[in-house]
């Protein structure tokens, strides 16, 4: 195919570093085909980009439920639940389960995969930053960093909803991603171009940017040239979190840090870990 009709004063304007979370493509996540290509590394068992392996995804429930004392019938909200990973599992220990997500592949998938081994899961097709639910749960998980993207607004307003959500000294399991995961993965600068792929189905040209921040954020662009010359900015966000920090978000939200791990299957917190786990309880 032939690139044709680029505009090339557009392609500059987004080569300037944006404004600390200034969005990208409203249609990111549910985008048809976006949302297709989630679904579909989300349930490759060999790679950690939209969900984690399989085998960890075991030890973090197994762990979980040990850390939390949870016992069947509580009541557990998935939030961000994708294709039901972390839902499946709780079910099977006798959990009643919510799940919630904005991917309506992703819970036609989890319905579907509810439904094959007769588990009754609730599952939730909605934003969860829209999150009307209250005092109905004895935990809520959040889980691989779904915290970081969001703008501070944005995590101050889940936080309230978690928190409302939340019988009286319930729960809130999450992980962060800190500094030195970011570190090591460093700031994109390249480019491919490919005849169908995550981005777009036909043919595409990326350019990948990364962009630091103070305080501790970052940012990864994509733009995304298609053959007719439609350009598509795609922004993933990243606050990063030392313990003080994420210690104080969670106690301005109502919530207290009762442990604190380097990641969600027990493993203990040392300077320098990629993540940090925490099991936080409603105030």
């Amino acid at each position: 195919p032939v690139f044709h009709g680029i505009d090339f004063a557009e392609l500059l304007q987004y080569q300037e570093k944006p404004l600390v979370f200034a969005p990208g493509e409203a249609q990111f996540w549910t985008d048809p085909h976006i949302a297709r290509q989630m679904l579909t590394v989300h349930l490759d068992p060999n790679t950690d980009l939209a969900s984690r392996r399989p085998e960890i995804i075991a030890q973090t429930v197994s762990w979980l439920v040990a850390a939390l004392g949870l016992k069947p019938g509580d009541h557990i909200l998935d939030l961000g639940c994708g294709p039901g990973l972390y839902a499946v599992r709780l079910a099977r220990q006798g959990l009643q389960v919510t799940g919630v997500d904005f991917s309506k592949n992703s819970i036609d998938y989890a319905v579907e995969a509810a439904h094959q081994e007769g588990l009754a899961i609730t599952y939730r097709c909605e934003n969860y930053l829209d999150l009307q639910d209250v005092a109905q749960y004895d935990a809520a998980l959040l889980i691989y960093g779904d915290f970081c993207p969001l703008a501070p607004e944005a995590r101050a307003r889940l936080l309230a909803y978690v928190h409302r959500a939340l019988k009286p000294g319930g729960f809130f399991f999450l992980d962060v991603s800190t500094p030195a995961l970011r570190q090591r993965a460093g700031l994109k600068k390249g480019w491919y171009a490919a005849p169908s792929g995550f981005w777009k189905s036909g043919p595409h040209l990326v350019l990948e940017q990364g962009f630091a921040y103070a305080d501790d954020i970052t940012l990864d662009q994509y733009i995304v040239i298609e053959a007719n010359g439609k350009i598509s900015v795609y922004r993933n966000w990243f606050q990063d979190y030392t313990p003080e920090t994420i210690r104080a978000e969670l106690e301005t939200g109502g919530f207290l840090i009762e442990s604190l791990w380097g990641d969600l299957v027990g493993t203990e917190y040392q300077p320098g870990s990629d993540w940090i786990g925490l099991v936080a309880r409603r105030t």
